[in-house]
């Protein structure tokens, strides 16, 4: 499990609780017709393929889920406008899976037995089906966002945030066990002084779960835990606002999508609640606060993220500066950023084949998977790949942290190298 995977393991589990809405019906494409796979030795200056998976339609809503995506693409269009890879363009192939596993599979198979991607990069899938294909194609799927366990359970899968699991492509984890670690909890215990944290959840199974992995951790540290469940369905949000007041909540957490959270702030608008910290994460890092916690301006005052790369508008960053360049006038999220460094991984990788013995696909897991960790010129937390036999008891982690200002937009808090504890690392079942 990699050291911060409590700081991005809000984003699957939160984004999990769609699941329930896909049904597993059509029929999916025999195995056998992913069983042969071509060597790759790409050479001379032919164009260098490599595919994206996202999940841009589906449950989710169209923009849920695109941002890696659009960051990996503005990046190989910045490289190839400089000459590409060592003078070798980088064709992207792009694929929508819709969101559903039989989608995935779909789009593994065009893009690895049709179009023979080199790679995959960025994949941002909410129901990575396809993942045990990829691995026994031996296709390195680099920087992909971690919504399922695929990345702790599989071989060539290298997610954005690292892995220590043995990834033998049997059960994710350790025996079906991830871990994550308590730090988030412990920085605003530390930096903020919060004693009282509510945890807000639907009464669906995912969210649930994930919001009793959130209580545990507020536990571990010391907080008193005040637990909220609204009805999926029929949510009364105004009850929640109104306990939280009665209950003196210095910090909100919650295991809710974009459009729950919004309603609930809204009604803490109505009922003029008020929280020291409303903490929510990395999906919802982006430029769109304003407009979705419009009629919330209270609640928006309280927003923080945390995660575990750099902050999008930390703009005295030479990386973030070329990211943004980059981007242009578009929108920005934490999601761009990340799809970005993902592409810039890949990147480096197959640099550093060229300059050796040729590129092929074993030299760039080698580099991918060496001891020194990765951080992308510095958009990164350092991430590694180990592949332990036991889940490590505690772990020093680090965590990027930033507050929504008015104005100003998402604000840095303290350098995220040095927003550092040793935590415990809680087991917690996918």
């Amino acid at each position: 499990m990699s050291p911060s995977r409590a700081a991005e393991a809000a984003a699957g589990l939160l984004l999990a609780l769609t699941l329930f809405l896909l049904t597993a019906c059509g029929s999916r494409l025999p195995e056998r017709a992913f069983e042969t796979r071509p060597t790759v030795h790409p050479s001379g200056g032919e164009p260098l393929r490599v595919g994206i998976i996202t999940s841009a339609t589906g449950p989710v809503g169209g923009q849920a889920l695109i941002g890696p995506r659009d960051g990996a693409h503005a990046y190989f269009d910045a490289l190839n406008a400089r000459g590409g890879l060592d003078g070798r363009r980088i064709e992207v192939e792009t694929c929508d899976d819709g969101g559903s596993g039989v989608g995935n599979n779909t789009c593994v198979h065009r893009l690895i037995d049709e179009r023979r991607v080199f790679a995959l990069v960025a994949t941002t899938a909410l129901d990575y089906e396809g993942a045990p294909l990829v691995a026994r194609a031996g296709v390195p799927d680099i920087g992909g966002q971690p919504l399922t366990p695929a990345y702790d359970t599989h071989p060539h899968l290298y997610g954005i945030y690292g892995s220590s699991a043995p990834r033998t492509g049997e059960k994710p984890g350790w025996d079906g066990t991830l871990y994550g670690g308590t730090e988030v909890y412990r920085w605003f215990a530390q930096e903020r002084g919060a004693r009282t944290a509510a945890v807000v959840s639907y009464n669906q199974a995912a969210s649930a779960a994930y919001a009793r992995l959130v209580t545990r951790g507020l536990r571990a540290e010391g907080y008193r835990v005040v637990e909220e469940q609204v009805d999926f369905a029929l949510p009364n949000f105004r009850a929640v606002a109104a306990d939280l007041r009665a209950q003196h909540v210095d910090v909100l957490f919650d295991a809710m999508d974009t459009h729950g959270n919004v309603r609930l702030c809204e009604a803490m608008e109505t009922l003029g609640v008020r929280v020291d910290a409303k903490v929510t994460h990395v999906q919802n890092w982006s430029s769109s606060v304003a407009r979705d916690y419009a009629r919330a301006p209270g609640c928006r005052d309280a927003l923080w993220v945390t995660g575990a790369s750099r902050n999008h508008q930390d703009t005295g960053h030479p990386a973030v500066r070329e990211f943004r360049a980059a981007m242009g006038d578009r929108p920005l999220s934490q999601w761009q950023l990340e799809g970005w460094a993902a592409a810039m991984w890949f990147t480096d990788a197959a640099r550093s084949c060229l300059a050796g013995d040729g590129l092929t696909r074993a030299c760039v897991e080698k580099y991918v998977n060496r001891p020194e960790p990765y951080t992308a010129r510095g958009l990164l937390l350092p991430v590694r790949f180990e592949h332990l036999d036991r889940p490590p008891a505690t772990r020093n982690t680090c965590l990027s942290v930033a507050r929504w200002q008015d104005g100003r937009g998402w604000v840095s808090q303290g350098e995220m190298t040095r927003n550092c504890a040793t935590v415990p690392q809680l087991g917690y079942r996918p």
